[in-house]
């Protein structure tokens, strides 16, 4: 959830069900620079919430690093986190990234965050690894391909392939999406945080928008993550450590500009299913 919505909130109360709540990124610098602001934002939108919503991880901010609020993003985390001790609640903190995070990034092992996103991802890798708390990050093997289509097999980048399709020192790929998960992995690696683990908070393939977004593709490459997720098996990188994943999205966005973006969803907005997956 990219920012408290009380209509959703008050939805999910005794469902059961785990969320990832963030606020809006505009809010980041007031959470950062004013602890009364962050008291009142978790006095707001968490503490009434605390007995009946499973809050799964709060992510202090989405997709804003690099950019000119990602040094409100580590200072957003100590302040919601005293805020949150203050009313003898916990939940993990962490911030949601995706690839322009990393400068090189191909093979794996050569990974290392971008010269504008270093400063910041070590600070932030270094705190996440001193709590204990992941990294959020959203990988997406679609926008890889249909960038690079004569460069990448469809079957690498759809879960279609039990061969090995990259080797990389040791560590052998049959798929984009291990591969996307270990490059994060040796970047916080090479800034002292071997440890944190890292969560794919968003993934997906759209249905619709571009010629290599089809339901059959998009059917394919989900149905095949929900089985990667559910082998129990790492990545290379990390072989012991269980996958989480989180597919985007629940819902085509209409209101979206035309394109893939409008296309990610596993049901149309009439709640019909765009195609069939199975859990």
């Amino acid at each position: 959830m990219f920012h408290p919505d009380h209509a959703a909130l008050s939805a999910l109360q005794n469902t059961g069900i785990k969320i990832i709540l963030g606020p809006r990124n505009e809010d980041l610098p007031s959470l950062a620079k004013d602890q009364t602001f962050a008291n009142k934002w978790v006095q707001t939108n968490i503490i009434p919430y605390k007995s009946t919503v499973r809050f799964r991880y709060l992510a202090m901010g989405n997709e804003v690093i690099p950019g000119d609020l990602s040094s409100h993003v580590l200072p957003a985390m100590k302040n919601v986190q005293k805020a949150l001790r203050a009313s003898n609640f916990s939940i993990r903190l962490t911030t949601s990234v995706a690839s322009p995070v990393l400068g090189q990034s191909f093979p794996p092992s050569s990974s290392e965050f971008s010269e504008e996103s270093n400063s910041v991802m070590t600070q932030i890798a270094q705190y996440l690894e001193s709590k204990k708390n992941p990294l959020l990050c959203n990988f997406y093997p679609y926008f890889a391909y249909a960038k690079e289509p004569n460069s990448i097999r469809l079957d690498y980048a759809i879960f279609n392939s039990s061969q090995t399709m990259v080797k990389d020192g040791a560590f052998q790929y049959s798929n984009m999406f291990d591969a996307m998960m270990d490059s994060m992995y040796w970047a916080l690696r090479k800034v002292g945080a071997p440890n944190v683990r890292v969560i794919a908070s968003e993934t997906g393939w759209p249905s619709g928008g571009d010629r290599f977004a089809t339901v059959d593709l998009a059917k394919t490459y989900n149905n095949n993550l929900v089985k990667r997720v559910k082998s129990g098996n790492g990545t290379p990188v990390k072989p012991g450590e269980r996958i989480e994943a989180y597919i985007f999205a629940l819902f085509n966005e209409n209101l979206k500009p035309n394109g893939v973006e409008q296309n990610f969803g596993l049901f149309y907005p009439s709640m019909e299913p765009v195609y069939p997956i199975k859990f």
